[in-house]
């Protein structure tokens, strides 16, 4: 089912008459191409910006309602405002069936969870390109492309010319090129862990000496030992200190004279 959208002719120009437009919750753009000259229009913001946010219509032939007439269109250019959810411009380019086109299509990936690399060797899916530029008719123009990663295991990868491509499209490559779609790769964090924590035997583990926890009568007895200990220290110091009073001192020298 082809995308509809409204729009109308906008005679005002300038920068001033686009500034006008947003804050009436309009939106300035312009249609080219094809056998006619180049049109101003305007558009509906609120519908503009719900569209958008489909993804088919980026990357599917469009109805453009302009004046009672239609015309087929692709969505070309979109302008959105640095900070806001507001579309400031927007390109439209019209199309003949009988000439072909370039755009860029979404890749849709499958069967990642049931591909070697993922369900044997514990890797996940890197997906490289998310859109594929082509080459078709507009009748011929895919609304995605299907990546099957089934077949995949680690350290290998799919490219696009390996891609199943619909009839009449062709990827838009130059002669020898041949980029990488998506490939199966280890986790980083699971390798860092393992070369930071090797793997230890039993047997290189040092081990330390404890003392088992004394029994509630063990425990008094040596409590009364320590004291017992420190009672006789301190009695031996205490006859040190008086051996070495003054009057015995005083004594010695006596005897010298």
């Amino acid at each position: 089912m082809a995308i509809e959208i409204n729009a109308r002719k906008r005679e005002a120009q300038g920068t001033g008459a686009s500034r006008r437009l947003r804050r009436m919750g309009k939106v300035p753009g312009i249609v080219y191409g094809g056998s006619k000259d180049a049109e101003n229009i305007e558009l509906d913001h609120k519908d503009l910006l719900q569209n958008l946010r489909n993804e088919k219509f980026h990357a599917s032939i469009l109805t453009l309602k302009l004046a009672e007439a239609n015309q087929q269109v692709l969505l070309r250019a979109v302008n959105m405002h640095p900070f806001k959810m507001q579309v400031q411009h927007v390109d439209f380019q019209r199309i003949s069936k009988d000439k072909k086109i370039h755009m860029k299509v979404p890749l849709h990936f499958v069967n990642a969870e049931n591909s070697p690399g993922v369900k044997e060797q514990g890797g996940v899916a890197n997906h490289v390109l998310n859109e594929l530029d082509i080459v078709c008719l507009p009748d011929d123009l895919p609304e995605f492309i299907q990546v099957d990663l089934s077949g995949l295991t680690v350290g290998h990868s799919i490219h696009v010319r390996d891609l199943s491509l619909p009839k009449g499209v062709e990827p838009a490559l130059h002669k020898n090129e041949n980029p990488v779609v998506a490939t199966i790769v280890i986790p980083k964090l699971v390798t860092e862990d393992e070369e930071v924590a090797p793997a230890v035997s039993a047997a290189d583990v040092p081990t330390t000496e404890q003392a088992a926890p004394a029994k509630e009568g063990e425990a008094a007895a040596g409590a009364a030992a320590k004291g017992g200990a420190g009672a006789e220290k301190g009695a031996e110091k205490a006859g040190d200190k008086a051996a070495e009073k003054p009057g015995d001192k005083g004594g010695e020298k006596k005897e010298k004279k």
